[in-house]
């Protein structure tokens, strides 16, 4: 074929490769003076075969977007028909296998970007895998190969419970011969994600028949126990992309974009190494970076492209791993929130809380190391911007005064309902104070209650008397370990005793324990020096 003319007007100049369907060369335009790729089906192929190649001119020729390969024209020459194409310059996805985090994330939002696109269109591509994706020298995906694709109008080809597609990169109802939608390019998706991330994939098997078993009921091994500093937000995305069950996964690749670059430190864009590469060498003025390329304007006869919903990036932090993991899988069955770290004890939570600057911190007061209220006034001092909300089995008023005090947005109780844990997540990133059911009637009708008199309220110094009283402290002692006057120690715990109804000074520091204003823990660790 080399050196003949297609149609008087396709130069065929060399032969890039060849497929099981199809031939592809590489050609030069003569009437529009550029490179293109010419697709010439195979001969003596089969009738459906024949009309999954007219199936995919059909698809691309649909899809304008700079990160899906572009379709020409569909011609035939001496009876062979053959598609023209875009021709594109750059290397495999396979090239980026394994990469780091950061170039995982920029490929990755690309490509979700394009296939969220070709969703919109109702077109399912079926056969994600980094050999139809290439990266060009500038850093840009080109999503190629759409020869399974299925457009709205398509009849479909194959019969119904026959698989298509890659095994190694199918997802579960694809090995299971189900009806698809637009989910399974999310499942495939991941796939690819996990083999950049980790430098394998997360089902293998010479039996073809094992590899689709896998697919259908085998966990994928968590891609960290693989690369131990992969960012646990990424994970988590890759892992949510290849849940089995599709309502499970993300229910759109606008999705998985938005969860991906929520697990980049804020502030931090990496471009790939073979972007890097041609910014260095000196590129043309005004090219666009993969990351903040500008979406494709859809014409008039598409519906407009959707806003995408805002992700906050959530850290949990509580010693129970079946409830942060209870936690993480109910969050990140929603779109809107992505779980980019754990922790089971205050120290941990605290440095990656700074580290990673999320937009919550879903905090326990009772942790080992160094606990909630331990850590607050540092969470608030060194990363503000952080919203807290305490989540805790305790409702004692001293603890809710302490914590309100400390800067926390918000005080929650473990018995709350799913519903009313998403919408004080909500309420705090937006700014509110927001109190949990038996925490607000505890401020609202008790001695925390802001309209309450400065002078019917215990405050801190009150406290402090009535916890050295439980600890046995003479009113002498108590002066002088608060370095207060003894008169003054003396005219408060009147007062006191007055505030609670207690009949002596013993009476009003069980009457705080009971109430909570002091703390069992608080008297164990005074009673302990």
């Amino acid at each position: 074929m080399i050196g003949r003319k297609l149609r008087k007007r396709y130069e065929i100049r060399e032969h890039l490769g060849d497929g099981s369907t199809a031939t592809v060369y590489k050609a030069f335009d003569e009437r529009l003076g550029r490179d293109v790729a010419i697709k010439m089906l195979l001969p003596h192929v089969r009738e459906t075969t024949r009309k999954r190649f007219f199936q995919e001119a059909t698809a691309a020729a649909q899809l304008n977007h700079p990160n899906i390969m572009a379709i020409y024209d569909i011609d035939e020459d001496n009876g062979r028909n053959f598609l023209v194409v875009e021709y594109v310059e750059g290397v495999s996805l396979a090239y980026y296998v394994p990469s780091a985090p950061e170039v995982v994330i920029d490929l990755g939002v690309q490509i979700a970007r394009a296939l969220q696109y070709a969703h919109e269109r109702e077109i399912i591509h079926r056969d994600i895998k980094p050999a139809n994706i290439h990266v060009t020298p500038d850093g840009r995906v080109k999503i190629m190969d759409l020869g399974l694709a299925l457009p709205r109008e398509a009849k479909r080809v194959t019969a119904h419970g026959m698989v298509i597609g890659t095994p190694a990169y199918i997802s579960p109802e694809q090995a299971q011969g189900l009806d698809l939608d637009h989910r399974t390019d999310i499942y495939s998706l991941g796939i690819v994600l996990y083999e950049i991330a980790t430098g394998q994939l997360p089902f293998n098997a010479d039996d073809i028949t094992a590899l689709l078993l896998q697919h259908v009921k085998q966990a994928p091994p968590p891609p960290r126990l693989i690369v131990s500093d992969l960012p646990m937000a990424l994970e988590n995305a890759i892992l949510k992309a290849l849940e089995k069950n599709p309502t499970r996964r993300f229910q759109s690749c606008a999705a998985f974009a938005t969860a991906m670059q929520a697990a980049l430190p804020q502030g931090r864009v990496h471009k790939t190494s073979a972007q890097e590469q041609v910014k260095s060498e000196g590129d043309t003025p005004g090219a666009e970076t993969p990351l903040n390329a500008p979406e494709t304007v859809p014409s008039n006869r598409v519906r407009p492209r959707p806003t995408p919903q805002r992700t906050y990036r959530v850290i949990l932090a509580d010693d129970h791993t079946l409830l942060r993991r209870s936690l993480s899988s109910m969050l990140e069955m929603r779109d809107e929130y992505i779980v980019v770290a754990e922790a089971a004890d205050g120290e941990s939570a605290l440095e990656q809380t700074v580290s990673i600057l999320p937009d919550v911190l879903i905090l326990d007061l009772n942790m080992p190391v160094r606990g909630g209220l331990d850590i607050l006034p540092d969470v608030r001092a060194q990363a503000p911007q952080v919203k807290v909300l305490i989540l805790t089995g305790r409702d004692e008023d001293a603890l809710i005064m302490r914590a309100l005090r400390a800067g926390a947005h918000g005080y929650l109780l473990k018995s709350a309902e799913e519903s009313e844990l998403i919408d004080a997540i909500n309420r705090v990133t937006e700014g509110q104070l927001v109190l949990g059911k038996g925490v607000a009637e505890k401020v609202v009708g008790g001695m925390l209650a802001p309209n309450t008199p400065e002078s019917e309220r215990l405050d801190e110094t009150d406290q402090r008397i009535l916890l050295h009283i439980a600890a046995g402290l003479s009113n002498d002692a108590i002066a002088q370990q608060l370095d207060i006057p003894q008169m003054t120690v003396i005219e408060r715990l009147a007062r006191i005793m007055d505030l609670l109804n207690a009949g002596d000074r013993h009476n009003a520091a069980l009457i705080a324990l009971r109430s909570g204003y002091i703390l069992l823990e608080d008297l164990h660790a005074l009673t302990t020096r």
